[in-house]
């Protein structure tokens, strides 16, 4: 027997009842709070008396809510066994016909696990929108997806077409795999499927709903978020960072459902303990609301009648190992086994058949233990709720894959087993029949088909479903930020400070300021935005208990419950979360919110990869802000805070757009253009714009860039006779300029130099030129801006940048007819100088002058003497030791 496992016997049964009779006389006079009272007493006495602290953080293994405070069941179960049924056969059905038409396949295990889970919820919990209610928010798990299908289907919500095309997406008829709204935008709300994502997102989402409670922006109105998880999943680190959050923040709008089935894709989640009660630890000790629902209502009477206390003891005794392969047998090998090892135990059951054994079923399948949960977490208050429901993976699917291992990746099922599955839940097909698998609803006018639709008329409109219709945001003008586009003279900023101006602008904008939401994960102070917490505040749920060390100073660290500013502490993964909740407010909440996630640039996409996808795919808008980016701007961090690629992950992303802004007037001109395109014209995109510490004075915007801005580049600076272009973006565009000047007085050189704001956007701008030529090869061909703009300034390409020469890389294709040369910076960080980096990383002004020259040579037009010359000029090391070596 595992020791932790372990039940201690009773040595004194007499000197223990006396004990409970004590408690149970404090109760009953004085109440369950003195009755605690005096237990802590007792603990804080043993701690006192031996140094370290005894105590129990699991209740015994059975459900938590006895028989006797069960509610009665409200709805008609017989009816809602034969809809159940339905849709298990319609979600099974799908995968098998999806598998034998075209091979993809998709997962029944999950969601026959998870069933009633899903029904008791739908039937009686889960309230869609409706004119006057803004609906509850409910987070599936993204393997159950068969199974929402299948109730969509009766809904009349999906066809059979439709079912038949799961997974068959590309002629834009099917049904996604999983949750993913970007595929079904009027379906899904959340994308689910990436493990861990779901629990996190949710609990962020929970949180996000309260803010905007306290804020008066939407009331909360007693709604709920319910996120359906699997055991496997908690697992993920992202799980367990949504666990303390929500405990923290008391968020009692929150509802956890674990579907503890004991399996995660490839075998047992804890064979050799009990997943259960570890979980009942965790959120018990986070400060939830744990409710578990373990056994069926067939052991109800077993356990009143076992006054030994053994089969509890029992109960206790098996690990998790034991419970899928007792479940993955029969019911004479669980009498043998389980019951088996004590004789009072088969005692006990001697007058139950084998058949009757099996029968006994888990908590998570039986409809009554699962709404008592449900009701008992909706009305709990103080708390987060979760609850542990166990259940058997596949269940019903009999020897083609119940309680085994194997039966995540099955996608096919024999016909002797569709039949037992047909057999087990009663339906009604005929023999003949069963190889088609065909899809099952009840008529519309039956008992099923009116009792199936009065249920979800009582609970409002359908679950899940999206909707995104939101008035558009009337967003200031770009005059009005007319500061960012002067000349700041001898006045030295970063683009960063300049982002803060730009910020506290739209904070006092009478249209949509109070719709910003200002998100940091730490060092506000960093970033320079301290002037923001006395004026708008840091959110917190409970105010500010306590005064502040900095009480005395202007900028002082204020708290509030109206606070506007998300700040998140040391954690990006629940900043992003934060974000994603804001950048999809107007799908979730019917409001328009815009936010602002400003971090390290190094811990953003690199920490959070996974959470940008589902921000696209949740179809997120919102600005991300990369501040102190680039490899060689954060002087002295070295080599994991120094970004050089940021911009690289960025740009997979298909629906993020980034730039790479080198002065304040670009970057006004760009999260302007964002506004417009997000908040007015409600595309679904978002922005990644790289913002810089380093201070140096800013020009005046030229008249007439904002579209080259917009594109991704525009010419700076024009050459009397250009012999070269010289490009560059962010910190690097400043040593191009000082380059070109080099060039110019050293060599007699003449440049154009151009910045280059969006590397990523003209890259995509040019494959949609190719993509266009390649379809219409009898048109005349259309031609890339970045040709466009070239096409009357000659001579080789020079760009440098302050990231990956990948980063630049991306328009090489569309630079013709010329020599082009990309620096950057690959390679591991350093702690340094700026100016020491960039010459570690040859990116500096006078390794884009020695680049310059030697692509002039290459190309014949100067001397190769030249390029000699340089290298002596400036004291280039020509045995420096590589940077992108290891």
């Amino acid at each position: 027997m595992n020791a932790n496992n372990a039940v201690r016997l009773d040595d004194d049964p007499q000197e223990t009842r006396e004990w409970l009779e004590s408690i149970e006389s404090v109760l009953s006079t004085e109440g369950r709070p003195r009755a605690h009272y005096l237990i802590d007493q007792l603990l804080d006495f043993d701690v006192a008396r031996h140094g370290d602290f005894h105590g129990r953080v699991t209740t015994p293994y059975v459900n938590t809510i006895a028989v006797d405070r069960q509610l009665p069941y409200p709805g008609n179960l017989a009816i809602e066994r034969r809809l159940n049924a339905f849709i298990r056969w319609n979600a099974m059905a799908m995968v098998l016909r999806a598998g034998k038409h075209s091979g993809v396949g998709g997962h029944i295990a999950t969601y026959a696990s998870a069933a009633v889970l899903y029904d008791v919820g739908f039937d009686h919990f889960f309230r869609g929108r409706t004119e006057t209610f803004a609906g509850d928010l409910v987070y599936i798990q993204g393997h159950s997806s068969p199974g929402i299908y299948g109730r969509a289907y009766l809904e009349g919500r999906i066809d059979e077409a439709q079912l038949d095309n799961f997974r068959r997406e590309a002629a834009g008829q099917g049904l996604s795999s999983y949750p993913h709204p970007r595929l079904m935008p009027d379906f899904w709300q959340f994308p689910t499927v990436s493990m861990g994502l779901g629990p996190i997102t949710a609990a962020y989402q929970a949180r996000f709903m309260r803010y905007l409670d306290l804020r008066a922006l939407k009331p909360e109105a007693g709604r709920k978020v319910w996120a359906f998880l699997g055991d496997g999943e908690m697992d993920q680190p992202e799980s367990l960072a949504a666990i303390s959050l929500a405990g923290r923040e008391k968020l009692d709008n929150l509802i956890f459902v674990v579907n503890c089935n004991l399996q995660r894709l490839d075998g047992p989640v804890r064979g050799n303990a009990k997943v259960i009660q570890e979980f009942e630890s965790l959120y018990r000790a986070a400060g939830w609301n744990v409710i578990k629902v373990i056994w069926g209502g067939g052991w109800d009477a077993l356990l009143a009648k076992d006054r030994s206390g053994l089969l509890r003891q029992r109960m206790m005794e098996c690990v998790d190992g034991d419970y899928q392969n007792y479940k993955s047998q029969n019911g004479a090998y669980v009498r043998e086994h389980f019951f088996g090892k004590y004789p009072e135990l088969l005692a006990l059951v001697e007058d139950l058949s084998d058949d009757d054994i099996w029968k006994l079923s888990r908590g998570g399948h039986d409809p009554d233990k699962v709404y008592n949960a449900y009701a008992a977490a909706v009305r709990h208050t103080g708390q987060p709720t979760v609850i542990l429901a166990k259940t058997v993976k596949g269940f019903g699917m009999g020897e083609a894959g119940e309680g085994q291992n194997i039966n995540h990746q099955l996608k096919k099922m024999g016909a002797e087993a569709v039949k037992a599955f047909r057999d087990r839940f009663g339906l009604e097909v005929a023999d003949d029949q069963l190889a088609e698998i065909p899809y099952l609803k009840p008529a519309a006018d039956s008992e099923e088909g009116r009792y199936f639709a009065a249920r979800r008329q009582a609970l409002g409109g359908y679950i899940p479903a999206r909707h995104s219709s939101v008035p558009a945001l009337q967003v200031p003008p770009l005059e009005a930020f007319a500061t960012q586009l002067k000349d700041t003279g001898e006045r030295a900023i970063s683009t960063t400070m300049a982002f803060v101006r730009i910020l506290g602008t739209l904070l006092k904008d009478p249209n949509i300021g109070k719709l910003i939401v200002p998100i940091v994960p730490d060092e506000s102070r960093t970033f320079g935005m301290e002037s923001l917490f006395r004026q708008i505040g840091i959110h917190s749920a409970v105010g500010q208990l306590y005064t502040p060390q900095d009480a005395g100073q202007l900028s002082y660290y204020k708290e509030s419950k109206d606070g506007q500013i998300l700040q998140e502490g040391l954690n990006e993964s629940g900043a992003f979360s934060s974000w994603i909740a804001a950048s999809t407010s107007y799908a979730n909440h019917g409001l328009m919110t815009l936010p602002f996630y400003i971090f390290y640039s190094m811990f953003g996409f690199q920490r959070v990869g996974d959470l940008a996808w589902a921000a696209g795919d949740a179809r997120a808008r919102g600005f991300l802000l990369g501040a102190t980016a680039g490899r060689t701007t954060l002087m002295g961090e070295g080599l994991q805070h120094d970004d050089g690629h940021s911009h690289v992950l960025a740009s997979v992303v298909p629906c993020c757009v980034s730039y790479d802004p080198t002065f304040a007037y670009e970057l006004a001109v760009i999260i302007r253009e964002g506004m417009r395109r997000m908040y007015v014209e409600q595309e679904d995109i978002y922005y990644y714009i790289t913002l810089l510490n380093e201070n140096y004075p800013h020009p005046a915007m030229p008249e007439g860039v904002e579209d080259g801005i917009l594109k991704g580049m525009y010419r700076l600076k024009a050459g009397q006779q250009a012999q070269v272009q010289l490009m560059g973006s962010g910190s690097i565009l400043r040593e191009v300029i000082a380059a070109a000047d080099l060039l110019r007085e050293d060599f007699a050189v003449d440049s154009d130099v151009w910045s280059v704001t969006s590397l990523t956007e003209l890259r995509r701008e040019g494959l949609g030129v190719e993509r266009w030529n390649l379809l219409h090869p009898e048109d005349e061909p259309r031609t890339s801006y970045v040709e466009q703009c070239l096409a009357d300034h000659p001579g080789p390409v020079v760009i440098a940048t302050d990231y990956m020469k990948i980063f630049a890389d991306q328009i090489r294709p569309f630079v013709t007819g010329r020599r082009f040369v990309a620096l950057g910076t690959d390679g591991f960080g350093q702690s340094d100088t700026r100016e020491a980096l960039r010459e570690f990383f040859e990116v500096d002004r006078h390794f884009i002058v020695l680049a310059t020259l030697k692509a002039l040579a290459d190309d014949g037009l100067i001397s190769r003497t030249k390029v000699g010359e340089a290298i002596s000029r400036y004291g280039i090391d020509v045995d420096k030791a590589d940077p992108t070596g290891v």
